[in-house]
């Protein structure tokens, strides 16, 4: 991987084809002739020349970067050829039409802004393992003072849906009420649009996921019989915007539907050696940089790359996905749900102390254990959490960190209101109809 460091060398500027013009011919003996020099030219130089045309097709297709709150602008971080230390990355999905396909509504009047996916994805320091949070869209969170784009500062507020931060200040505020929700510092950040979650689904060839009952959302329009389905383009999209769907028709539901797609994913990428496979990388991090608007920090091929191997030897059991611990409530007159302070801190003391985690309650609602996997139990009951008092904008919540109990292994068990799974258990989808 030394290479991918390496600044690429100027292209030689080849000759523009005519298009109208009249070719000289030549005889099939010479025209075979040139491919095989070329062939041999092609493979006596390829050590360095493909690296450095790979690198240089990817950096030519990473689009304008994102300043974050906590970066210098202009100042990058020094190129790498693997990341050391642990990762904090936040990966926030956008709902804007603009400049979106027809298909997903017009843009003149779907003008709002919402994150309606907001995931952290943290390594640990030695990379032997992983967490990614899910933020439930109608989380109740203060969002702190965030700078606005044309000039300025939008003002902090106490109590807001965490989905609004793109709006309020675009992903630099995002990241920032992240942050002060976790006490995480995240120097890593991308958005995508839906077309970005097409492409990226396309560039990993699909992933397998298992459907334990049919799914049919008249709104994203997702039409799966039960069953295994290869999904990948604009049926991947659906599948991972529906919730009325599956579950019980909230995001809660959809949050663990797409935990389904995140482990599997997950299982694709390692089994099929793509985390160890430079070209399949490249491939991946072309359709990222295309397709996705990138942190400064992240907007570096040796970044996304060395991100991705860090990945590459922590085992399935150790890579957890969780939905950040919440209740039902009411927050300013709205409804949505409140954090359940007592579980979170658990949750993101052990993260801060790069302590591996383990679950104790279930799945969620939009997804249950495959009956047919190897070694299958059933599925914990959701864990009814008691709602907090109707019209309260302060949740009944524990402000104070307790240390959570450690397994004989050296995990944190966490409590049974933090919801998830691991890559390595099997899931399935649990449609609503």
């Amino acid at each position: 991987m030394s290479d991918l460091g390496r600044r690429p060398r100027r292209a030689a500027r080849v000759p523009t084809i005519a298009r109208h013009g009249r070719l000289k011919r030549y005889s099939a003996v010479r025209a075979v002739l040139k491919f095989l020099a070329a062939a041999v030219a092609v493979l006596l130089v390829s050590g360095g020349s493909v690296a450095a045309i790979a690198t240089w097709s990817v950096v030519s297709s990473i689009q304008p970067s994102v300043t974050l709150a906590n970066e210098t602008p202009g100042v990058q971080m020094p190129d790498i050829d693997a990341i050391e230390g642990g990762v904090n990355l936040l990966l926030v999905g956008s709902d804007s039409r603009q400049g979106q396909d027809a298909m997903f509504g017009d843009p003149e009047k779907e003008t709002a802004t919402l994150n309606d996916v907001t995931m952290l994805l943290h390594i640990s320091e030695d990379h032997s393992s992983a967490t990614v949070v899910s933020f439930p869209r109608d989380l109740f969170v203060p969002i702190p003072a965030c700078p606005n784009p044309d000039g300025g500062t939008y003002g902090a507020m106490s109590s807001q849906k965490i989905n609004t931060t793109l709006s309020y200040g675009g992903l630099p505020c995002t990241v920032l009420t992240v942050e002060k929700l976790t006490g995480l510092s995240i120097p890593f950040a991308a958005e995508v649009q839906f077309n970005g979650v097409i492409e990226l689904s396309n560039a990993v060839g699909g992933v397998d996921v298992c459907v334990g009952s049919p799914i049919k959302d008249p709104y994203t329009g997702l039409d799966l019989a039960a069953g295994t389905h290869n999904l990948q383009g604009l049926e991947a999209l659906q599948f991972l915007r529906t919730r009325h769907g599956v579950g019980d028709g909230s995001d809660l539901g959809r949050i663990s539907n797409q935990q389904v797609f995140l482990s599997a994913l997950v299982r694709t990428l390692k089994d099929g050696n793509t985390l160890s496979d430079p070209t399949k990388l490249f491939g991946i991090a072309k359709a990222a940089a295309s397709n996705m608007t990138l942190s400064n920090h992240l907007n570096n091929l040796n970044n996304m790359v060395s991100i991705a191997l860090a990945l590459k030897d922590i085992p399935f059991d150790q890579i957890v996905f969780v939905q950040y611990p919440n209740a039902i409530g009411d927050s300013g007159g709205q409804s949505g749900v409140l954090p359940i302070k007592s579980s979170a801190n658990a949750l993101f003391q052990a993260i801060q102390n790069d302590q591996p985690i383990s679950l104790t309650g279930g799945t969620g609602v939009g997804s249950e254990l495959d009956p047919n996997a190897p070694g299958a139990t059933e599925t914990p009951a959701p864990v009814e959490t008691p709602a907090p008092v109707e019209g309260s904008t302060t949740p009944p919540l524990d402000a104070g960190a307790t240390t959570p109990p450690a397994t004989p292994g050296g995990a944190v068990a966490l409590p049974e209101n933090v919801l998830g799974q691991t890559a390595d258990d099997r899931t399935c989808s649990k449609g609503n109809n």
